[in-house]
């Protein structure tokens, strides 16, 4: 065999070794839905290095992994919406198409590039009622798969996942919705930190947004400040 050489087997399973450390590295986001829409909560203490993010009218964006990586994937994301949205009818802007754009992108980076990238995302459009809600999960290497109720990616998303998993309701309000995520989120332990002892995830740590099938046209929604302060004390009251 030539010197160096490897199978495509085993690049395939080390790309996917490197992507997957490098996510696991990341803090977890949480997608859950709540009886007017989505939420997106992500523990993050940046007030400007966003990882949730609208995308278009009724679609919004969430990743993990590395910034500039899922910072391409959303401007790009953004662009394809927004012609195809100019060039048809707003209404043919769909997130099933967009993550199937997305899957094609991360798809061909994988197999084509010496290096993947480390990022897992998800792609959410809320619907008319809670049974038209959409929400797509993709990875890495572009596998795609469609969720239902909730999604956990990045950092111990396992962990996360088996959270939602117990607690997630349907039909259940914005509040408790949050009070999930958030206990969901706490149960996790970013890289560095004791693996014992309780967190707090105040408002300060954590990001949070919606999409709000009740508000007219734009249906995305960021919650900071105060009024996000006052919904995680309704939900420690609950």
């Amino acid at each position: 065999m030539p010197f160096g050489y490897a199978s495509p087997e085993q690049q395939v399973r080390d790309k996917s070794e490197y992507a997957r450390k490098g996510i696991a590295r990341g803090r977890s986001v949480v997608v859950i839905t709540f009886v007017d829409g989505i939420l997106f909560v992500a523990e993050n203490p940046s007030v400007t290095l966003h990882k949730i993010s609208e995308i278009y009218d009724r679609i919004a964006f969430a990743a993990v992994g590395k910034y500039n990586e899922f910072e391409n994937l959303r401007t790009a994301g953004i662009r394809l919406t927004d012609s195809r949205g100019y060039m048809y009818d707003r209404r043919d802007v769909t997130s099933r198409a967009l993550a199937n754009a997305y899957a094609q992108t991360l798809g061909a980076i994988f197999t084509e590039s010496v290096k993947p990238y480390e990022v897992e995302i998800v792609v959410a459009e809320v619907g008319r009622s809670s049974d038209d809600d959409q929400i797509y999960k993709l990875t890495f290497d572009g596998s795609i798969a469609d969720e239902r109720g909730f999604v956990a990616i990045g950092g111990a998303s396992d962990q996360v996942s088996t959270s939602l998993k117990e607690h997630h309701r349907d039909g259940q309000s914005l509040a408790d919705a949050l009070r999930v995520a958030v206990r969901a989120l706490t149960v996790s332990v970013p890289p560095g930190m004791p693996q014992s002892g309780e967190r707090v995830l105040t408002a300060a740590n954590l990001e949070v947004g919606l999409l709000d099938r009740t508000r007219a046209r734009r249906q995305f929604k960021r919650i900071n400040g105060r009024p996000l302060e006052e919904l995680l004390a309704e939900t420690a009251s609950a």
